[in-house]
């Protein structure tokens, strides 16, 4: 590749044009040349989007599938929309499971912006691409896509090299995917979709949930108490064993309140998963009274996350549960530190949409066949 040029060294900040045109000797020349060029028409003719890598959470390792993930950056990079005409796919398609919508798009990143402003600072499944199951995020259409094929020789090397991706993606289907990136308008996402579950909490209970914070229950946690001698504590006694702790991961003891500081201690955890003892590793000193004594939560410990919360009517609607909450237990916001006890709950009427009819299902199959009153088939060794 050779320009011939009657000043060249004026002309390497330019593109080439008729009036000036630049000698390139050497193929390394070259191709960054022709790097920066591309980079520089992505820059002027592209839009800023955001990559959202996925973080495999639960993987079925024997059937090779993704049973949970979640995605927590959004790294700002510029991509070119390679669709002008609009988008591509079959748009809307009417079928038996109702309305589904296909809409297609491509979009080109350079492979070293790539390097640089994602590659660098996520963690990807596969590193140094783009990995199909990632999301770009496009804030002109506030749509989520997901990628579905990395095309990595296009341009077919006519350039002597691959400068670009090609991202040939969909219209992405959430399915329950906890998304927190921090950008709201896609944390959104997450929100607006995500499978609610509505608890109806008793009164009596101290301080507001905040919309989007993680909440735990304590069904299955430990307490215990302490003893002071003098200024400084001396024994722990436990009270509830708790239930599923790790006996090689064992939670934490803090010691709060009762005037003093320092207080430490370790956890003794059974081969039954109950915490069995507190081993005291500095008693501290400056108690005026017992402190209070707080076992870390057990891993088996119902989550969720916030939706929304009515103080006045006690209404938390939560979503990405990891269990059932129950009525004997205490939910405590991790953030707000709001602590409450349901009253109800019920995974039948689940959100507040006009569509959901689980509940209206519910009794009227009752009508017809009621499993509560015996089975209606026929029994089975006389029962």
């Amino acid at each position: 590749m050779t320009y011939s040029n009657p000043n060249p060294d004026n002309c390497i900040q330019s593109l080439p044009t008729s009036a000036c045109r630049l000698k390139l000797n050497g193929s390394a020349q070259e191709q960054t040349f022709i790097g920066n060029l591309i980079n520089e028409s992505i820059d002027l003719y592209g839009q800023d989007v955001y990559y959202l890598p996925r973080t495999y959470v639960n993987r079925d390792t024997i059937l090779n599938e993704v049973e949970t993930s979640e995605f927590n950056q959004a790294l700002s990079i510029r991509a070119y929309v390679n669709d002008v005409d609009g988008w591509e796919g079959q748009g809307e398609l009417l079928s038996k499971f109702g309305i589904r919508i296909e809409n297609k798009t491509t979009f080109v990143v350079s492979r070293a912006k790539f390097e640089s402003e994602v590659d660098a600072n996520a963690a990807l499944n596969v590193e140094g691409r783009p990995n199909e199951g990632d999301l770009i995020w496009f804030p002109v259409a506030r749509k989520l896509f997901e990628i579905k094929f990395v095309e990595h020789e296009r341009p077919f090397y006519q350039l002597g090299k691959g400068y670009v991706w090609e991202l040939q993606c969909e219209l992405f289907e959430y399915s329950d995917e906890s998304i927190d990136t921090g950008v709201a308008e896609i944390d959104a996402v997450e929100t607006n979709n995500a499978v609610s579950i509505k608890l109806i909490l008793d009164p009596g209970g101290t301080g507001d949930f905040t919309v989007g914070e993680e909440i735990v229950g304590d069904l299955y946690r430990a307490f215990a108490t302490s003893t002071i001698t003098g200024d400084a504590v001396t024994a722990v006694t436990i009270t509830d064993g708790g239930q599923y702790y790790n006996t090689t991961l064992v939670p934490t003891v803090t010691f709060s309140g009762g005037g003093g500081n320092g207080a430490t201690g370790t956890a003794t955890v059974s081969a039954a998963g109950l915490v069995t003892g507190v081993t005291i590793t500095s008693p501290g000193s400056g108690y005026t009274s017992a402190p209070t004594v707080e076992i870390d939560y057990s891993p088996k410990d119902n989550r969720a996350e916030v939706k929304s919360w009515d103080a006045a009517t006690r209404t938390l609607q939560v979503i990405n549960r990891t269990g059932t909450f129950n009525t004997a237990e205490t939910i405590k916001g991790l953030t707000s530190g709001a602590l409450w006890s349901p009253e109800t709950y019920t995974t039948l009427n689940n959100t507040a949409s006009s569509y959901d009819q689980n509940a209206a299902f519910e009794s009227e199959d009752d009508d017809i066949i009621d499993f509560t009153e015996g089975n209606p088939f026929g029994t089975i060794s006389g029962t």
